[in-house]
């Protein structure tokens, strides 16, 4: 039985992180810039605290200038409004990030639009949507996980895509659709699946590459996956387990990763696939920002 390579997220994303420190120490020493990060949290939320902790970790690691804003979970809209038009002013920031879920009162698509697009380092305003959309990414800023996936699917399979069937199960603006776009751009011929696609399996069948992004655990299944695929895993789904008569909550992906394992060519697996992708190309993202903001070639 053959067994897919495992695409190590996490060795790629150390060895991302070490040319972006190198990159951070020539622009200060050339220039006398040090990229600046801010990020935002609303709330409480487990999760969320515990990404903003691993972000800022990893902006302090890369030799970036780096501030934390925690606002209440009953904050007003118009204070969020009001701190990220500081940020929007301060020239030391050059990337911007409001962590998401945000609590039910305030409107995601207000605040994430309030960001300046040339700070926008998660790519999520629509102008950075519609320069990735149309092919003119000089100076927009591609969503960090399609961003990360994309370095992935190239280390198994090159540059050009030409010739090459992929696949996205989910539609999300922060990954289906820009990675659609992305993997467009390298040429591949596209589908983009979701709740509504017919015969899925058979969609998933025919492609020689697999993005899952969808939040259902284990749905893709061994006998979905053409042989020697590549698949990426962008599922986080923490499900529950009895051990030993103990209740335990382990991380899972949308791919049913064992099985899949003996079909596919290469995957990534979850958690240390692209997880760790994500946060470093943020940090490639505000790097790039930076150098931007001081005029030099990209």
């Amino acid at each position: 039985m053959t067994t897919a390579r495992r695409i190590d997220g996490k060795a790629k994303a150390e060895q991302l992180a070490e040319s972006i420190t190198g990159q951070t120490a020539s622009l200060l020493k050339k220039h006398g810039i040090t990229p600046g990060l801010a990020v935002v949290i609303i709330g409480e939320d487990p999760a969320s605290k515990v990404y903003v902790r691993n972000k800022k970790r990893r902006a302090e690691a890369c030799g970036f200038y780096s501030v934390q804003h925690t606002l209440p979970a009953n904050v007003s809209q118009p204070e969020v409004l009001k701190l990220l038009d500081d940020l929007n002013h301060d020239n030391a920031i050059h990337g911007i990030l409001v962590q998401l879920p945000l609590p039910g009162h305030l409107d995601e698509q207000a605040i994430t639009q309030s960001i300046s697009p040339s700070k926008d380092v998660d790519g999520f305003h629509f102008i950075n949507i519609g320069k990735l959309t149309a092919g003119h990414t000089a100076d927009a800023f591609v969503p960090c996980t399609p961003a990360g996936c994309m370095l992935m699917i190239e280390d198994e399979l090159g540059p050009d895509l030409s010739g090459l069937n992929a696949v996205i199960i989910g539609r999300s603006n922060i990954v289906g659709k820009p990675m659609a776009s992305l993997l467009m751009q390298r040429n591949a011929t596209i589908t983009v699946a979701h709740s509504r696609t017919r015969d899925l399996p058979g969609v998933v069948r025919n492609s020689d590459i697999v993005v899952a992004a969808v939040g259902r655990p284990n749905m893709v299944k061994a006998d979905w996956v053409k042989p020697g695929a590549v698949i990426i895993d962008v599922g986080i789904n923490r499900i529950e387990e009895t051990i030993d008569g103990e209740s335990r909550s382990r991380l899972t992906g949308d791919v049913d990763y064992d099985a899949v394992c003996a079909v596919a060519g290469a995957i990534t697996p979850v958690p240390g696939g692209v997880g760790p992708m994500t946060i470093t190309m943020l940090m490639f993202n505000t790097l790039r920002s930076a150098r931007l903001s001081a005029g030099l070639e990209d």
